[in-house]
């Protein structure tokens, strides 16, 4: 298969390196973002900025790091008695960014584990971030160094190479399949041996091949075949006895609890191969047949022509995670198929899961049974089905993607992943990302609470229980997938929060997870309605709690680092045209 006739994962000069003089104009409009983060940080830790809402200088360009580490120790040594709250403490003030309203925001304290780390990083090389890539200050510094040990103590190894991380490394309970390497669970270890100063880009290309190595195999669930670009859900080392060797197991869903087919882990495994490429500008790797195979089955997978109708139905952010600039050749008729998808996809997303205090307004006075063209209420909803608790929670300023749409029904839960996975893959417009930033600082205590983060707001209880859960006891309300609080999560939200340019939004959480994770033990989960209690059944060292709060450190601290997971706009997203089809007939 020659060059250009491969699939790639990025069309970026690979001997290029990701600096101001040689970006590609989109990566220069996120670097823009992320130098408007970045001076944000600044101010925050000299006392000069107040409000989150006063814009950056307008005269910071992405090419000014460099400037702003020279500048940093001056600022802080005049400004550390000016501005800001007393004593870090948050308070209220006028908000000048609202059109006049007048309302009142909570100023963000800064972060003291983020602005310490700032004045030391000025005596390293710009991008380097201490030893390991963690912060060089007091507890924080601590706290990243058992982060790092901890992560270096779940490496799996495999014929003498390191193929992935245990899912957690608690000897305090039963293993289950808490002792594999989980492709999704792998995804912000990769990314935190990625963005570390010295790069440890052997294991996560090991896991990539290997996992890629599983996916050729025949894949079975109680008799029925899943198809061909399913990734595994796991796997594991095992010493198999009559050919006194080490060999892989992988897990398909065969033996998960509730046999559950893992489809997502194709489109983490494309997310990761993305970042190492864009990382190590290792274009070898995705140019390998089978890498190219590899990706082809996972596109023919979400592409399935039974999912053509609904591009939602089918594991919706997943589609959002393709890099999407291909070569012509044998890949045309994919890209083709993408492109076709993505539109419809963000066209689905913006328009019909969108919900903000005006949307909900609208879906209140719905009307019903409306039928042609000219229908407003187009699935149907009735405006009687909204529950209760929407209308409290929905402030004036600022909104959020819904859980699912479908025919009478809307599922107005709050889901975090897939919120920040719209923002990091422009699925949402500007005005959209920067809506759920403001949702999210409108309802700090119920979506963050103590211990960041929830997963799905509110939980489900009673009847909904019963009959959505199946009475799950390890779904209670507020426990779990049902509510409860998972601090894996923090390294999605830092990414949205820098890329929307509001890094104090990341910066507060990391200061709540810093003063209770690691004392903890680095559990899986935590429970209550503020995620007060650790997990009745949460691991202990989970490797994914580990790994979620180092790479959200190594990326409030190098802001750069965003450019490995965030997607670049496509600009081909635009209204779908609205042709006839070929089987039309008048």
């Amino acid at each position: 298969m020659s060059p250009a006739q491969k699939l790639e994962i990025s069309c970026d000069d690979p001997e290029q390196k990701t600096t101001p003089g040689n970006l590609t104009p989109n990566e220069t409009e996120i670097l823009e973002t992320v130098a408007d983060a970045w001076n944000n940080i600044i101010r925050d830790v000299s006392g000069a900025r107040t409000d989150s809402n006063i814009p950056a200088n307008s005269d910071d360009k992405c090419g000014n790091f460099a400037d702003d580490y020279v500048n940093i120790k001056t600022m802080l040594q005049t400004s550390s008695d000016g501005g800001g709250a007393e004593n870090g403490d948050s308070e209220e003030v006028p908000n000048s960014g609202n059109g006049g309203g007048g309302k009142a925001s909570s100023v963000l304290k800064p972060s003291p584990s983020v602005g310490m780390s700032l004045e030391n990083l000025m005596e390293v090389p710009i991008g380097s971030s201490g030893k390991n890539g963690g912060s060089e200050n007091g507890s924080a510094t601590s706290m990243m160094d058992e982060a790092w040990e901890q992560l270096s103590r779940s490496y799996v190894y495999f014929k003498g190479q390191r193929v992935g991380t245990l899912a957690a490394i608690d000897t305090g309970g039963e293993a289950l399949n808490y002792n594999q390497v989980f492709v999704r669970d792998f995804v912000p270890c990769g990314l935190a041996c990625l963005m570390k100063t010295d790069a440890d880009v052997d294991i996560v290309k090991n896991f990539l091949l290997k996992t890629l190595h599983l996916q050729g195999w025949e894949k079975r669930i109680d008799n029925f075949t899943l198809g061909e670009g399913v990734m595994p859900a796991s796997f594991k080392v095992i010493q198999d006895p009559s050919r006194q060797k080490e060999v892989l197991q992988a897990d398909f869903g065969g033996t998960a609890i509730g046999r559950v087919a893992p489809v997502d882990s194709g489109f983490w495994w494309i997310i990761l191969l993305r970042s190492y490429t864009k990382c190590t500008h290792d274009y070898s790797l995705s140019e390998l047949p089978q890498v190219q195979r590899g990706m082809k089955l996972i596109l023919n997978l979400c592409l399935s022509d039974g999912f053509d109708t609904f591009p939602t139905l089918l594991c919706a952010d997943g589609c959002s995670m393709i890099d999407r600039r291909m070569p012509e050749h044998d890949g045309k008729e994919l890209i083709e198929r993408i492109d076709k998808r993505i539109t419809a996809l963000s066209y689905h997303i913006q328009n019909y899961y969108w919900l903000d205090f005006t949307q909900l307004n609208n879906i209140y006075r719905y009307k019903t049974e409306e039928y042609s063209h000219t229908a407003v209420n187009k699935f149907n909803v009735i405006p009687e089905s909204i529950p209760d608790w929407v209308f409290e929670f929905m402030p004036l300023r600022g909104g959020y993607f819904i859980g699912n749409v479908s025919p009478a029904r809307m599922d107005f839960r709050w889901f975090l992943v897939g919120n920040c996975i719209a923002i990091l893959s422009c699925l949402a417009t500007p005005s959209q990302a920067t809506a759920v930033m403001d949702l999210i600082e409108e309802r700090w205590t119920d979506l963050i609470g103590e211990m960041p983060l929830k997963i799905a707001y509110p939980a489900l209880e009673g009847h909904e229980w019963r009959s959505v859960t199946g009475c799950d006891p390890k779904n209670t309300r507020w426990s779990y997938h049902n509510g409860g609080s998972w601090p894996v999560l923090l390294w999605l939200l830092t990414a949205a929060s820098i890329k929307t340019g509001r890094p104090q939004i990341a910066k507060r959480a990391i200061e709540l997870v810093e003063q209770r994770l690691a004392k903890d033990g680095w559990p899986e989960y935590y429970d209550g309605i503020t995620g007060r209690y650790i997990g009745k059944q949460a691991r202990k060292y989970q490797t994914w709690s580990v790994t979620g709060y180092l790479v959200a450190k190594l990326m409030i601290e190098n802001p750069s680092n965003l450019l490995i997971i965030s997607l670049e706009e496509d600009k081909k997203i635009a209204k779908p045209k609205l042709t006839r089809s070929a089987s039309w007939t008048f």
